[in-house]
């Protein structure tokens, strides 16, 4: 009995590693793909973002912390990231406002060859190149332009309205642009409540408010947790909506890294820069992550 046991469990652990040997030929490529397009170029940023020069031309850079320290000394880079993280935040919040209704006709509204077609109209954005789209939002956007002709032939003498270079053209092009993500994750956790729980909530007497608030947005928050992470985190750092739609009101960290990128050449600023950046978001992550935890249950 001692000899088939002891069989039993020395093919046992020969299957373990048989196992393990197969995840990790499975693994391995995607994780080796991983460390080369994601860690590599980090730690290469992390190295210049210690060095006092970019280390081109010859030149030979020392180590320092000069670059952190001035994003502390100086106020104007503390200023834009706040601006940032705001921006991020606002549109985060736009997207979700006008998202959310969005899905919620997807999944539990219109059916068949209808949802096929608003399901395209969702999508299409993906089609096209996001300077095309940005470039687009100018000519609506500015004087004299389709929103202003529009406005003033339903409502005649409404006068001028340029939008162009202002904040509330970037929260636009940048709702166009992110707005897509919320739409299509709260779709995925809208279509997975059952339709028999909303009918059952209605036949006990619930109101749609008391269904929306009480059982959709509920168990939909990790389609909205996901679709604000996916949005938050790149639009803190963009730079092209910013430069195009805002002009001189689109200064913001993300214009100041690619600016000292490919203005200055003034690399390890950019570089230390990006990583300020990055602690910011893992704070703000990690400081919202009970709250995010229990709302994505």
């Amino acid at each position: 009995m001692t000899v088939a046991a002891s069989t039993e469990a020395g093919s046992s652990a020969k299957a373990r590693r048989g196992e393990a040997r197969r995840i990790a030929v499975l693994t391995g490529p995607a994780y080796l793909w991983l460390a080369v397009t994601v860690f590599l170029p980090i730690s290469a940023m992390l190295y210049f973002s210690l060095l006092s020069e970019a280390p081109i031309a010859g030149r030979v850079g020392q180590f320092t912390l000069e670059n952190y320290q001035a994003f502390f000394d100086k106020a104007f880079y503390q200023s834009l990231m706040l601006r940032s993280l705001r921006l991020g935040a606002e549109v985060s919040f736009y997207c979700f406002l006008f998202g959310f209704p969005c899905a919620l006709v997807l999944a539990k509204v219109v059916k068949g060859r209808w949802r096929e077609a608003m399901f395209l109209l969702v999508i299409i954005p993906f089609w096209s190149n996001a300077l095309v789209r940005i470039f687009s939002w100018t000519m609506v956007l500015r004087g004299n332009g389709i929103l202003e002709q529009f406005l003033n032939a339903v409502i005649p003498g409404f006068g001028g309205l340029d939008l162009m270079f202002t904040y509330p053209a970037i929260v636009i092009g940048l709702v166009h642009s992110y707005l897509p993500y919320m739409i299509l994750t709260c779709y995925i956790s809208l279509q997975a409540i059952d339709d028999d729980l909303i009918e059952a909530a209605r036949s006990l007497g619930a109101s749609r408010w008391t269904i929306l608030t009480r059982i959709l947005l509920p168990l939909s928050m990790p389609g909205i947790v996901a679709g604000a992470v996916l949005i938050f985190v790149p639009v803190i750092g963009s730079f092209m909506e910013p430069r195009i739609l805002g002009g001189r009101n689109g200064t913001f960290i993300g214009t100041v890294i690619e600016d000292q990128f490919t203005a200055v050449f003034n690399w390890p600023l950019g570089a230390a820069l990006s990583f300020i950046l990055l602690g910011c978001v893992l704070i703000i992550f990690a400081a919202f992550h009970p709250i995010l935890r229990r709302a994505a249950r």
